[in-house]
């Protein structure tokens, strides 16, 4: 098909697509789909899991940003009536605008050089519940690290601030065109009942940022960057961090809880919210 619409993968969009059927079968039989569910897939490439997905639900809104596959897929779903294809950016689309504002589950395999922010993008939007994707094994496994581990790093904080992590299927890299020079996984990624939103969801992530910014000094000077020292002293004795360690020791409970003492802190006269 590559050949028959002149497309060839694009190795700086991130694009290896999925070819063997199996593999299909095993994402959609390990995502629990329902034949009531509306799945959201970004990057569907030439649509080997999109027909999958269809197969299990009522409804799939597609995403694809690169022209070229789009008129692939034209071709692909041509006699799959419960497929939308939408040429766009997801990162810079309204995901909920674009399923219609229902409740969605994103399931896809997600470009390489994106999964990252098209996560985030995702856990910022309501109208998205849960997502099963696809990601390189080393991407994966760092976004479900804990402190202790080498992978732990500002990321693995800021999807557990809003989100249960887990790596729940591993995939060989023999499975795509072209063929990978990693081997990929499929994470599970579900919206915390608590999950920061709005303001305070942006304060604790430009926290997490600031902490991370730096990983070899300690908490007290890459955190000057959001407050003063004196700001930062009394939130870090109420919330129990030491701001003599690294951000590597911090989880999202900590993070929470000194993002919400320096919060109280300036409600009680202080200088502004973190991060502005």
């Amino acid at each position: 098909m590559l050949r028959e619409h002149g497309l060839a993968p694009r190795k700086a969009a991130g694009q290896n697509f999925v070819v063997d059927p199996n593999t299909v079968r095993r994402i959609v039989a390990a995502a629990e789909l329902g034949p009531g569910d509306t799945v959201l897939e970004i990057g569907p490439g030439l649509g080997s899991l999109t027909l999958g997905l269809a197969e299990a639900t009522r409804h799939v809104v597609a995403i694809e940003i690169d022209a070229g596959m789009v008129g692939a897929l034209a071709e692909v779903l041509a006699d799959v009536p419960n497929v939308e294809v939408v040429h766009a950016d997801a990162l810079r689309s309204d995901l909920g605008a674009l399923t219609g504002g229902e409740q969605v589950r994103l399931v896809a395999n997600l470009p390489y050089n994106t999964a990252t922010p098209i996560v985030m993008h995702a856990l910022a939007d309501p109208a998205v519940g849960d997502q099963f994707v696809m990601v390189q094994r080393e991407v994966g496994e760092r976004w479900v690290a804990r402190p202790g581990d080498p992978l732990h790093a500002g990321v693995s904080v800021k999807l557990a601030l809003q989100a249960d992590a887990r790596v729940v299927l591993a995939i060989p890299r023999a499975v795509f065109h072209p063929v990978p020079n990693v081997d990929s996984v499929m994470v599970r990624i579900t919206r915390r009942a608590d999950a920061p939103t709005g303001d305070r969801r942006r304060m604790l992530l430009a926290l997490t940022d600031a902490a991370f910014a730096q990983r070899r000094k300690t908490l007290r000077n890459t955190l000057r960057a959001v407050a003063s020292p004196d700001e930062l002293a009394a939130a870090a004795a109420q919330a129990g961090v030491d701001l003599g360690a690294r951000a590597e020791t911090l989880d999202a409970a900590a993070i929470t809880r000194l993002g919400d003492a320096i919060v109280a802190g300036r409600g009680a006269g202080g200088d502004g919210p973190v991060g502005g």
